[in-house]
This record gives structure tokens, sequence and C-alpha cells, in this order.
């Protein structure tokens, strides 16, 4: 069965994930456009933004233990989902910076003193590397530099999780489901996340 997927998978293209991930953001910023997104709009289309990123996070970090104890093979994948992770996450950190807060001293008095800004700003600078990274060019001219630079995404994820631990203020279910879920994760990286 799984052998069997796993063939299925590799004749599909990963390039329609691409095309794919516009949609829902195109469907979010409509509904907020009608009303149909509450009193806020700006808010709960940042809010998705930033958890739809998260757990596109998690979908990353969870193809390599699906190929190791499932024997389910992603990772021609991987590649498509930390870019659309990035997107995800770059358009939710527009959304605060252009629809939300709109003043450029606020916006940096507010990464300067507020924690859980601080952190999730500390995440996306993570980010950059790796997005700028992930292309077949860079892989040749970086080597073994390059998984090595990759890693990042461990750190960016825990960063990510505590940022929306901290932003719902309060303990909260569903932030700390998803800071365990990303520690696991990584916890079952091991050994292979030495340098």
């Amino acid at each position: 069965m799984i052998n069997a997927l796993n063939s299925a998978l590799r004749r599909l293209p990963a390039w329609p994930l691409y095309i794919f991930a516009v949609f829902p953001v195109i469907w979010l910023f409509y509904q907020g456009s009608i009303g149909a997104l509450g009193v806020d709009p700006v808010k709960a289309i940042e809010h998705q933004m930033g958890r739809w990123g998260l757990q596109l996070l998690i979908v990353g970090l969870l193809i390599s233990p699906l190929r190791q104890y499932a024997g389910l093979n992603l990772l021609k994948f991987r590649r498509a989902i930390g870019v659309i992770t990035f997107f995800y996450i770059a358009v939710h950190l527009l959304v605060w910076l252009v629809l939300d807060v709109q003043i450029v001293n606020q916006v940096i008095a507010d990464i300067a003193k507020r924690p859980y800004i601080t952190i999730g700003m500390g995440a996306f600078v993570l980010m950059v590397p790796l997005v700028l990274t992930s292309n077949n060019t860079s892989v040749r001219r970086l080597g073994r530099n390059w998984a090595r630079l990759h890693k990042l995404v461990y750190p960016i994820a825990v960063l990510g999780g505590i940022h929306y631990v901290m932003l719902v203020k309060g303990w909260q279910i569903q932030p700390m489901i998803y800071l365990v879920i990303i520690i696991c994760l990584i916890l079952l990286r091991g050994r292979k996340l030495k340098l």
C-alpha cells in the first residue's frame, strides 16, 4: 500500500502546490471585504494567516518522520511547502504592518517592547535565508552547508510556536498543542540535528 502510494506521489509534480496556495489567501481577503470575518476583519486575516503558516511549518516538520516511521515519502514536496510557509507568514506580517499598525514608529516600538512580536520577527528574519536558498542553484553552490543552513527551520518552528502561545494571552489549549507538537517533532529528529 505505502509503495503504491509513494509510486503515485513520485508521478505528481510539486509546482501545483504554489498555485493552490494562493486561493485560500484570496478567499480570506474576499471574506474580509464582504464583512464575513466579524467586526475586525484585519485581525481575523492576520491571525488566520499566522495559523496557516504555523500549520505548514508543522507539515514540513512531519515529512521526515513520516518517511522514517511510516515509509511515506513526501520529500519532493518539502521545498514547496517551505516556500508556501514563508509566503503565508510574509502575508501575516504584511497585514500587521500595512493594514493593522500602519505607522512605522509604532511598528518599531511594538517590535522592541512586545516580546511576542520580537519573537515573531526573529522567526521571520531566520526564514529569509531559507527561502532565498530554496532553489537548485543554492543547493549546488552551498553543498553540505545548505543542509546545515536549513536546520534553522527547527528554531524557527519553536519561535513560531512560542509567538502563538504568547499572542493569545493566557493558557489557551490550541497554541499549547501546536508548541507541543513542534517540540515532539523536533525531538523525533534527535541526533540528526547536530551541526
